[in-house]
């Protein structure tokens, strides 16, 4: 059974999410900050592929996109946020 996995980020800072490639279901905003968040393929200079403005609303927001190299977030200030995601080939 594939299932899901997870990383919650709460902090302002750079965090690769998966090393490998992979799809990007959601990101759960738990608690909105001051800043914004980057979704990256590739680490911090890879390809954008999506961008949540700052202080967006608190919800889920769906992707389903793959990712080539890595899932990368860039967290501008310090919300709560979860990323759910899978693992190519997993």
């Amino acid at each position: 059974m594939n299932a899901y996995l997870y990383n919650n980020i709460s902090t302002a800072t750079t965090t690769t999410v998966c090393s490998t490639a992979g799809i990007l279901h959601t990101i759960v905003v738990n608690a909105t900050a001051a800043g914004t968040v980057e979704i990256r393929d590739g680490g911090a200079a890879g390809t954008l592929i999506g961008t949540l403005k700052a202080s967006v609303a608190e919800g889920t927001y769906i992707y389903d996109v793959a990712f080539n190299k890595d899932l990368t977030i860039i967290t501008g200030a310090a919300p709560n946020i979860s990323v759910s995601y899978l693992v190519a080939g997993a």
